[in-house]
Order: C-alpha cells, then structure tokens, then sequence
C-alpha cells in the first residue's frame, strides 16, 4: 500500500497516516527488493520522496540504511533518480550519500555514467529559446498563472540548473580516465603492406571480447552531451588522453559519431593536446581513417544526402589539415589508407547526392523555365495593351508601369540565369570535391535567383491588377498586394528548410577557408621569424618539428 502512495506526490498525507498506524511498511520491500523510497525516486515524485526519506533518516541508522538505498541487482535510488530525469533528487541524494557516487548497478554502470548516455538535454540551442530562459525565474512558486509554455520551459530550466549542479558535482568524484594505463595497447599501423609482421587483428589475446562500459567522459562524448565533456575537461585537462578499450580518445569518437561540437571544444581547448590528434586505435585506424568509418545513429534532423556527403568531406578536409604527411600514408588493419576507406565507405552516398542533386536542379530548372516563359510573354502582352496609332503603351506614364516593366524584367533575367545554373549542376561530374563547396554554392545561388525570380512575378502581376481593375482605395489596393504575394510567401517556407541547410553549408565551407588561410598565414610569420645560429641547431629543427 505503501509503494502505491510513492507513486503520487498528493498522497504524502496518506502515506503519513499509514506509518502512523502501520510503521513496518517504511521496509517492506516488494518482489524486486525496493522499498517504498526506492520507488518514489524511481518515478521521480519529490514531495513524496522528501517525507520517506526523511522518515527513512529519522528512523534508520547503520548499515541497516543500505536496504532502502540498494536493491536486489545493486541499483541504487540515485541510479533511478538519474534514470527518473529528476536531477534535484539526485543531486540531494549525491550530497547526503555521498558512497553511492562510485557504487555500480548490475551492468557495472555508475550514476555518472548514466547521466552521460542521456540525450543532450543541457540547455536550448536556438536563440529566442535561450533569451527566454534568461528571464524566467526557476524559483517562482506559484506557477498558476502562467502560461502552459512558460509553465513547461520553467520546468526545463529548473532540471537544467539542477543538471548542471549534478554533473559538477559527479565530474569532481569522477576519476574513472586514470585506467588509460591498462588499455595501452596501441595498434600497429604501417605505410606498406610488405614484411612479415601480422596486423594487431591477428593475434589472439590482444583484443578482448568482453566489453566493459566507457567511462563517463568517452559516453559522454558518444552521446553528444557537449557540458558534460566540457565540465570534466575543466576539472580534470589531463583526461583528454584517456583511452578506452579499443584505443580511442574522445577526439577519435568525436569523429567517429560526428560530434562537431565536441571537436570544437578540443580545438578550443588552451592545453597542449597534439598527443590526442596522433591517436592510434587498436585496428591501425588514425583519425583521418575514422572519418570514413562513421557510425549510423538515427536523429531527428534527417537531411540529404548531398548535405551529409558534404559535411564529412568538410570533416576529412580539416581533419587531415592536422595530420603530418606520414598520418596521411598510415595503413590500418585492413591495410588501406584514410583516402580508400573514406572513397569506399561513401561510394555509396555519392552516388545518393549525385541523384539528389540532379533532381533538386532538375525539378528547380522546370519552375524556372515556366517562369521564363511567363514573363516573355508579359513582356509583349502589357496592362492596358499598346496605342493603335504609335504602338506605344498606353499606361506607360503611370508609376506602377515602371514597377512592372522593371519586375518583370528581373523575374526573366533571374529565371534564366537560375536555368543555366541548374543546368551546370546537372550536367557536373560530381567528384567528391565538387560536393565540399561549389554544388552547393551553385544550388544556392540558383534557389536564390528563383526565388527572386518568383517573387518578382508576383510584383508585376500585383501591378498588373492595380493598374487595370484598381478603384484609387487604398485598402482594396493593400488587398490585391497581399493576395498577389501570398503564394511568395507559401514559396519562401516550403523551402526554408532546404535553405538553411544550403546555408550552413556554405557558411561551414567559408569557415573552413577561414581556418586554412589563417594556418597558412600563421605558418608563414613563423618561417619568416627563423634564423640560423650556428650553436642551437637542436633548437632550431627542435621548433620546426613542431609545425
């Protein structure tokens, strides 16, 4: 009866008089061994946990406690509090039990663990979201009256904040990077595939089949929880040379599961960190070989191909501007190179964008080409037709005339020059190096010169109503306006999702730019700053190993 009020926070009331009347029920325990404490932590009821734990504490001392704490598969409430996403009832219960931060569930499974394989959950991403979260006070009780939304993104915070408290408090406890030590069993990578030396997958015991969970900061880096990386790396710099059981930093799985941010934040990083870009799995795999063994992950944002395709020739492109040249010939397991692992893995991809790309400007070039035809004939058919004796128009001294000729005449010049565009695309060879920047430059100007040019069709036939059928009123003018542009706007956000995405692929093809010149740059004030002292030659190829 007692697990039932656990699972209600408006039963605390009910589950006061029960104890009062039947006080053993605070240990009984059901068939899995939990008690009733146990349960509310697993639901996540706060105001229920908070009276049985503090019945708990007031009645239980000893080793006694552990049976409400833990249950029979070594599960703890604090791994069903995480488990729950009620990060306050953790957090307490991290602080006032401070030994169930290091005890593991029957999967050998920590609490930290746990919380780094959730969902990024930590925050919002978008602007607006973010500025709204800024003045919402977590701490104001009384959520009546305000809105659904507000009453939703205040809860969010309120677990943020408390996300946040928890990982800081877990990332300090947390010294799981210090086994690197017993995974140091590099793998063998060559430049040729001559000798008698067995690649690492040959011999027997080097890998082991039993598979142990990673440690909170390599899950974390797996899953994408970005704070979670970032707090440990503050706490503790130095575990970003930890490893796991087959070889790899977080850097390597940061590439491998493709998380940029977390590639960003090492790249950010004021530590010395060049041993982590060398890292060497247990298969001969470099990083640069990781980017062509990506691993499928279902997300929420599905994009094209060619985007996709896109994004890892970006990725291999920066990643091999941090390798040596000898990086770049290393051999794996398999005995190929980062370039053929890359080429076969997306054999495959490519030619997905290839015919992505072709149908996107295939369909674009038919839309463009009716608008083209569209507006030459609007050209020779004007409103309000020509003067039969000088063949002049007649309304050709009104204002909105110019505004037609001019929209008319800019809606054919964009569609046509959208035409040949697509048209380019279409007929590309479509290298893998023509996917890092130049498509998607021309698939972006050519939406942009369709959308120009539709819009600009839609101007002209605005004016075309005004200028026949308009009665001088104003509101019935702002009318024929707003009913001319609808379908604009109808164009303009069925796309917007294309657009964005063409976007950011071009802004991260000009970053990408940005960092190789500033490289170059930087390399180049270097070489001009050497200078050779006959004594210190040590130093001077010393610094240039360096670079």
């Amino acid at each position: 009866m007692l697990h039932e009020a656990a699972n209600n926070n408006n039963t605390v009331a009910a589950a006061k008089e029960m104890l009062r009347r039947a006080p053993m029920l605070l240990g009984r325990p059901n068939r899995l061994g939990e008690t009733a404490l146990f349960t509310a932590a697993l639901h996540g009821k706060t105001d229920i946990f908070k009276f049985l734990h503090r019945e708990v504490c007031r009645t239980i001392q000893g080793p006694d406690l552990k049976a409400f704490l833990q249950r029979d598969d070594k599960s703890t409430i604090l791994h069903r509090a995480i488990l729950a996403r009620n990060y306050w009832m953790a957090h307490e219960i991290a602080v006032k039990h401070e030994h169930l931060i290091h005890e593991k569930d029957g999967d050998d499974m920590t609490p930290f663990q746990l919380l780094s394989c959730s969902p990024p959950i930590f925050g919002q991403k978008s602007f607006f979201m973010r500025m709204i979260y800024k003045v919402i006070d977590q701490d104001f009780e009384d959520t009546s009256k305000l809105l659904p939304w507000l009453r939703t993104m205040r809860k969010q915070k309120h677990g943020y904040e408390w996300a946040m408290k928890l990982v800081k408090l877990l990332a300090k406890a947390d010294t799981s990077w210090e086994m690197s030590e017993s995974w140091v069993k590099r793998g063998r990578s060559t430049v040729h595939l001559y000798g008698r030396r067995k690649s690492i997958v040959e011999h027997d015991g080097m890998l082991s089949d039993i598979r142990i969970p990673d440690t909170p900061l390599l899950l974390a880096t797996i899953h994408g929880c970005t704070k979670i990386v970032e707090e440990i790396l503050k706490v503790y710099p130095q575990a970003i040379d930890h490893i796991n059981q087959d070889g790899r930093n977080l850097l390597s799985l940061a590439i491998l599961h493709r998380r940029i941010e977390i590639i960003d934040l090492v790249d950010n990083m004021k530590i010395e960190h060049r041993s982590v870009k060398r890292n060497i799995d247990n298969y001969g795999n470099t990083m640069l070989h990781l980017v062509g063994e990506k691993v499928d992950c279902t997300t929420e944002d599905l994009k094209g191909p060619a985007i996709i395709l896109q994004e890892d020739a970006l990725l291999f492109k920066r990643v091999k501007a941090s390798c040596t040249t000898f990086d770049t010939m290393r051999l794996n397991s398999q005995g190929k190179t980062a370039e053929q692992v890359f080429y076969e893995n997306n054999h495959k991809l490519r030619s997905d964008a290839k015919e992505w790309m072709s149908e996107t400007a295939k369909n674009c070039s038919i839309i463009a080409v009716l608008i083209a035809t569209v507006a030459f004939a609007a050209a020779y058919t004007v409103p309000g037709g020509p003067d039969s004796r000088t063949g002049q128009p007649v309304l050709k001294n009104q204002p909105l005339f110019l505004i037609f000729t001019i929209a008319d005449a800019i809606s054919l010049s964009s569609s046509l020059t959208s035409v040949i565009i697509f048209l380019n695309i279409v007929t590309s060879s479509f290298h893998f190096a023509d996917f890092e920047k130049s498509l998607f430059q021309k698939l972006y100007l050519g939406l942009t010169l369709l959308i120009i040019s539709v819009a600009m069709m839609m101007v002209a036939f605005a004016s075309t109503l005004i200028l026949t059928i308009s009665s001088g009123r104003k509101w019935r003018d702002i009318t024929l306006y707003t009913v001319s542009l609808f379908p604009v706007v109808i164009f303009i956000l069925s796309y917007v999702r294309l657009y964005k995405q063409l976007g950011r692929a071009v802004y991260q093809a000009l970053k990408h730019m940005k960092r190789v010149a500033s490289l170059h740059y930087d390399r180049d004030d270097k070489s001009k700053s050497w200078s050779y002292v006959p004594r210190s030659q040590h130093q001077y190829f010393g610094s240039r190993s360096l670079v």
